[in-house]
């Protein structure tokens, strides 16, 4: 009796342990689940949003449906999904321990007996589940995915391409022909053109120029305008024989106007033909002659999702060793190892590509080394050696974030202290109250450690694109270095507003969840009052991004693009327009206008060579003289432009009067060299003053300035988004009630990404003329700040 009562208390006990064991699995399983689903979607995000204004511009340009937009995200995802799953699962695991490890969870749970062997058991279901979904996604998915991208980019370089004329803007798009159109007027199911200049330049060197006082435009068929010319002449002469000039004058006529092949549209990356090959052919590919570009990719396709395992072998052992440290901690291991990973990795697959390793060592270098790392790191923990307490010592030196909160709960409630009313009141200043700078402080501490956060992955993955282009072209890791630091105040002016929203939510969403707002509301604090505080640093980030935009941002930029130049090898840069070769001059009053033609142009030497001059009358568009000189030179003494070895030609209605000259000057010709030499700028790298008058120049010469002004009004309506977010915020951080500060960084991506998507549109209309340049700046802040302010004005006070 004994003996079977002994039994059954043994198996009550070993049951109970099992069913404890299980209930820990789950929990361990939950809390490394939910940081790497939100570690993907994070990193997922930011490498998605490199590529995003580039492709809504494309399916804007081509008349795209949002299905079809949708589409295009959901196949370029897949791609990403080949770097982002490792790194998610990575963090996963590091802030899943680190939290438990912070709270001493971990200390409780070997005190029972549990080993370093469970946690790596807990942990590998994680990164068994994502090495199978890394495969599945690397071995079907990706290729099939690519595969449609690259069907959907045939199908969109034979669509209809959407094109809308701006006024005085020289159009050199067209199939073998230039058009400028003095002015635009809409109509139904019509254009209708004033003053239209076109010149066929089917042979270059002789273009056939047809002017006319005006013109009906309407879509014949998905690559072809057809323009109804009325009262103009079309003037041709013969190559060799400038003495022949034909003139042919017509009150009407009916003229086809093709539209280019588009030859500019990519929506993967350069080499997508080999990502899209299936897994099998691509495996008999490595056998012939460029067998090794195929045996990178094959190799590559499997050692991505095996770094999940590698990977979880060096995060177990630190993400349990990180007890003061905490998420802070898990944080800074993952940025440090996702950086070391992928930079062996990107190097050796570099080296392979010029035959100094194998494809097989220089593909899986990374992994076999992160693999030693981690067993070794594993060993020590087991043993207890020296190397993971050094490591435990130096985490001992982060400052916790929790106890740093628990400090600020002790100082809420010293305010609250003495917020209870008094036999004397003193008079105090409506704004800032010791509320405010409480509230102040969690959202600044939060604001700063998200912002930090953010760039340091940018720059992390900036590093991954150019490791290849380092290696190749042997750039000093000083040259990089001093990139990525002209880089990073881009990277600041970008992901504030962003800053700002996840600091808004996981502020308040804290504070709601810890019961502190209903708090502050019972003591007669209105939720109104409450986000003064914010709502004034918000403003103040805006206004301060503006000044960084002003005077700082563009000279940094300007570094920055010259050194991503050296990085990736490129020929240094002209920054002159060296495909506009038409060019409306500068009439003044009284004078014909003119229209600059030519063949070359020597920004240096000041001279020309095969320059046409076309001079016509401003009213009707009629041609009034022609002059042609094979060679035109400034001369500075003078002050004036010499031309050599050509011909003028007056024109009054059909009669023509023709003159050669060997050399001469033409005085009313007063543009000089410096009018010729259009810088091509990026907004980005000016000012809003300087990007104003570089408008108002190029408009002037014929250039068009649309995407320009659209990044004009840009400048102003971009620092306010910080406002935006942090209305848009609150509502949603109170709405989420008692959920952690994760729901709210999965909140704030969902958000960030609909504005995003939001602004690209409106941006990609504004581009291509869909809207006005205004317009198409300010649409998301108005949006987004309407929908911020209903749901503010619904939230419960």
């Amino acid at each position: 009796m004994a003996t079977r009562c002994l039994y059954g208390v043994r198996e009550r006990a070993k049951l109970a342990t099992e069913f404890s064991v299980r209930i820990l699995n789950r929990y361990i399983l939950s809390e490394i689940l939910s940081h790497t689903l939100i570690g993907c979607a994070v990193f997922t995000f930011i490498l998605f949003m490199r590529d995003l204004n580039h492709i809504l511009e494309m399916v804007v340009r081509n008349s795209s449906t949002f299905g079809y937009i949708a589409e295009i995200f959901l196949f370029t995802l897949p791609n990403t999904f080949k770097v982002t799953i490792p790194m998610a699962v990575l963090v996963g695991i590091l802030l899943g321990l680190s939290r438990l490890a912070a709270d001493s969870e971990i200390i409780a749970m070997r005190a029972s007996g549990l080993g370093i062997g469970y946690f790596v058991r807990v942990a590998s279901v994680v990164a068994i589940g994502g090495t199978l979904l890394g495969l599945a996604n690397s071995l079907y998915v990706a290729p099939r995915a690519n595969r449609a991208i690259l069907d959907m980019q045939l199908a969109l370089e034979t669509s209809q391409a959407s094109y809308e004329i701006q006024p005085r803007v020289f159009y050199e798009d067209f199939r073998n022909a230039v058009l400028y159109v003095q002015n635009v007027r809409g109509g139904t199911g019509a254009s209708n053109w004033d003053r239209v200049f076109m010149a066929d330049v089917s042979d270059p060197a002789n273009p056939i120029i047809t002017t006319a006082a005006s013109a009906t435009v309407v879509n014949d068929s998905s690559q072809e305008l057809l323009m109804r010319l009325r009262n103009g002449s079309r003037h041709e002469t013969i190559a060799g024989q400038p003495q022949q000039y034909n003139i042919s004058s017509f009150q009407s006529t009916d003229l086809p106007l093709a539209l280019s092949q588009q030859n500019e549209i990519h929506l993967g990356r350069l080499d997508t033909a080999i990502y899209a090959l299936p897994t099998a052919a691509l495996e008999e590919r490595t056998h012939g002659s460029d067998g090794r570009r195929y045996l990178l990719e094959l190799h590559t396709r499997f050692s991505y999702p095996a770094a999940c395992l590698v990977l979880m072998l060096v995060g177990v052992p630190l993400g349990v060793v990180s007890r003061r440290g905490g998420k802070s901690s898990g944080l800074v291991f993952t940025l440090l190892l996702v950086l070391l990973y992928y930079v062996l990795s990107y190097t050796g697959i570099a080296l392979s590509r010029q035959g100094k390793l194998s494809p097989f060592l220089g593909v899986w270098m990374a992994n076999l080394l992160f693999a030693a790392a981690g067993t070794f790191l594993l060993w020590q923990m087991a043993s207890g050696g020296r190397v993971l307490s050094a490591i435990a010592a130096l985490l001992s030196r982060v400052p916790n974030p929790k106890a740093q909160m628990r400090q600020n709960g002790a100082h809420l409630s010293e305010i609250f202290d003495r917020l209870q009313p008094r036999s004397v009141r003193t008079k105090r200043g409506v704004f800032p109250r010791l509320l405010d700078s409480y509230v102040i402080r969690e959202f600044v501490w939060m604001f700063f450690l998200v912002l930090a956060s953010f760039v340091m992955l940018m720059l992390v993955f900036t590093f991954f694109e150019l490791v290849g282009d380092i290696v190749r072209n042997h750039i000093p890791l000083s040259t990089v270095g001093n990139y990525l630091f002209n880089l990073t105040p881009s990277m600041l002016y970008a992901i504030t507003p962003l800053a700002v929203l996840i600091a808004v939510l996981v502020t308040f969403g804290v504070l709601n969840r810890n019961s502190e707002i209903v708090a502050m509301k019972a003591t007669g604090i209105s939720l109104y009052r409450l986000v003064v505080p914010i709502v004034s640093i918000s403003a103040v980030l805006a206004v301060a991004l503006f000044i960084f935009d002003d005077f700082y941002l563009p000279q940094a930029n300007r570094r920055q693009e010259a050194l991503r130049s050296t990085i990736k090898g490129r020929p240094p840069q002209t920054f002159l327009h060296p495909e506009q070769k038409w060019m409306f001059g500068q009439p003044r009053p009284g004078e014909p206008g003119r229209i600059f033609y030519y063949q070359f142009f020597d920004a240096d030497a000041n001279e020309f060579a095969n320059l046409s001059i076309f001079e016509f009358d401003p009213s009707t568009f009629a041609l009034s003289r022609r002059i042609f000189a094979s060679r035109v030179y400034w001369d500075a003494p003078r002050s004036s432009w010499r031309f050599v070895n050509g011909w003028e030609r007056d024109i009054e209605g059909n009669n023509t009067h023709y003159t050669d000259f060997g050399k001469t000057t033409f005085a009313e010709i007063h543009e000089d060299p410096g009018y010729f030499k259009k810088e091509n700028l990026q907004s980005q790298e000016m000012n809003f003053s300087q990007l104003d008058r570089y408008i108002r120049d190029l408009r002037q010469s014929g250039f068009d300035t649309m995407r320009l002004r659209v990044a004009l009004w840009h400048k102003l309506a971009y620092p306010l988004i910080a406002i935006v977010m942090a209305v848009l915020a609150i509502p949603f951080a109170l709405s989420m009630g008692r959920r952690g500060s994760l729901t709210g960084i999965a909140v704030a991506i969902a958000v960030a990404l609909a504005y995003w998507v939001v602004d690209g549109l409106f941006g990609a209309m504004g581009n291509v003329n869909y809207l006005p340049a205004a317009l198409a700046a300010w649409s998301p802040d108005i949006l987004f700040g309407l929908t911020g302010g209903y749901l503010l004005l619904r939230t419960p006070t």
